[in-house]
């Protein structure tokens, strides 16, 4: 018989029609995978996943490290992550094969990474992104299976999806996102008190009464029908999990401080708006997982074609990436730079905000492993091998940190299987054609 160990496991029985408890000892299963104690509720401190993406790049001569392994050298553009050096991974020289699909710039990159396929159209993505596997295996328990969020204002940039051309949405306004978690519908879980909502057990009842019609239905379509059904039942049954879990009394989280209220402000593509729009949602999401409403993310800082711009210019990001001349002295675009540079420092936000959060032992950035990623190595010649990419965290201890690994121009895949195993997802193989591999990145597995 299956059990729900936690250290408030006891053994009940019946001895001569009286009910009885006996209480268990601190057994291997109650610790973790570093053999130290669980939250002090009892129940495990939860492992959660992100991706945090920026757009167009870097200057790679200016950004990836020169020494692989610990230790790896600050270029200076690098140079922002230095008090987190020591949590940080960086990811070079992994390629994307496209197998004779074309180079779509800005898109090709972004959609390999997360897929491990090649991207045939403009838009979507061309199979299921990682982080919806990882979900599946980790975001079933949680108000939100995931949290989508765009800093620069647009909620089509987005790269997490079930694939044939569907995404995830992005939340766009911090405002909004504050309502959506902390709004109607939250549950402190260091409230005395739990009143389920009965609009909630109505649409759970709803959900629960077509089962049958599903059934029948699934049984008299044809073979592409029953894909997509099967795609959209999918989400039904995580819509019917999720609202499962809204009327359960959530477990104790000791971190979790309910914010104060979110102002509307402006949500445009200048990059002061961005960078403090970035700030509040990160802010917000810190506490949405420290309050256990999800244990998944997807934060985008901008999109893949930037279209950041300063106050007072019109020219984007994008257009100085590719109409910028090099600075022979500098040796790179100094107007373009800025916006990277500003990216940086941003990261380097998010990544202290989970920091800043303890969890028992460890921060709530060690509880969580992020994963950070462009969609070009150089943007002025849309170049898709030698994306910069970077780990944070530690995934509870099961990730190695610190080093900087060099892929020698293995397939990019190689990223997206490990951190699924990492996470829990049960696969040995991951990608097609020339992405296909089944070997992962060892130098970062605890």
């Amino acid at each position: 018989m299956a059990m729900d160990l936690t250290r408030r496991s006891a053994l009940r029985g019946m001895l001569n029609g009286a009910a009885i408890t006996v209480g268990v000892p601190l057994l291997d299963a109650f610790l973790d995978i570093n053999g130290e104690a669980m939250a002090a509720t009892g129940s495990p401190v939860p492992v959660r996943f992100g991706t945090w993406f920026w757009g167009l790049g870097v200057n790679p001569n200016r950004w990836f490290p020169d020494k692989a392994g610990p230790g790896y050298d600050l270029k200076p553009e690098l140079a922002p992550i230095r008090p987190f050096a020591h949590k940080i991974n960086i990811l070079g020289n992994f390629n994307v094969m496209l197998d004779g699909a074309p180079n779509l710039p800005h898109s090709s990159g972004g959609a390999a990474i997360r897929t491990g396929r090649a991207l045939t159209a403009e838009r979507g993505l061309p199979g299921e992104s990682f982080d919806v596997a990882i979900g599946d295996r980790i975001g079933t328990r949680t108000r939100f299976r995931s949290l989508e969020m765009s800093a620069a204002g647009d909620a089509r940039n987005s790269l997490s999806g079930r694939g044939g051309g569907n995404l995830n949405p992005s939340e766009t306004s911090a405002s909004a996102l504050y309502q959506r978690l902390f709004g109607t519908g939250f549950q402190d879980p260091n409230s005395a008190t739990f009143v389920p909502d009965p609009v909630v057990m109505a649409r759970r009842s709803v959900l629960s009464a077509v089962g049958e019609q599903r059934k029948a239905l699934v049984s008299a379509v044809g073979a592409a029908d029953r894909q997509k059904l099967d795609q959209y039942f999918t989400s039904v049954r995580q819509l019917e999990n999720q609202l499962a879990v809204e009327l359960t009394k959530p477990e104790p989280m000791p971190a979790c401080i309910v914010p104060r209220a979110v102002r509307e402000r402006p949500v445009n593509a200048e990059i002061e708006t961005a960078v403090a729009n970035h700030a509040l949602m990160t802010d917000l999401l810190v506490m949405a997982l420290a309050c256990d409403q999800t244990r998944v993310f997807n934060m985008m800082f901008n999109n893949g074609a930037s279209s950041l711009t300063r106050i007072g210019s019109t020219i984007t990001h994008h257009q100085l990436t590719h109409e910028e001349a090099l600075d022979n002295r500098l040796g790179y675009q100094p107007e373009a730079s800025y916006f990277l540079n500003r990216i940086m420092e941003a990261w380097v936000y998010f990544v202290g905000a989970l920091d800043r959060i303890q969890e028992g032992p460890r921060t709530l950035l060690d509880n969580t492993l992020v994963f950070a990623h462009s969609e070009t190595e150089f943007a002025k010649f849309h170049t898709i091998d030698n994306i910069p990419m970077m780990t944070a965290g530690s995934a509870g201890g099961r990730v190695r940190t610190g080093l900087y690994v060099d892929g020698q121009g293995t397939p990019v895949s190689r990223v997206g299987l490990t951190l699924q195993q990492i996470m829990g997802v049960s696969i040995d193989t991951w990608g097609t054609q020339s992405m296909t591999t089944g070997k992962s990145i060892g130098e970062i597995v605890a």
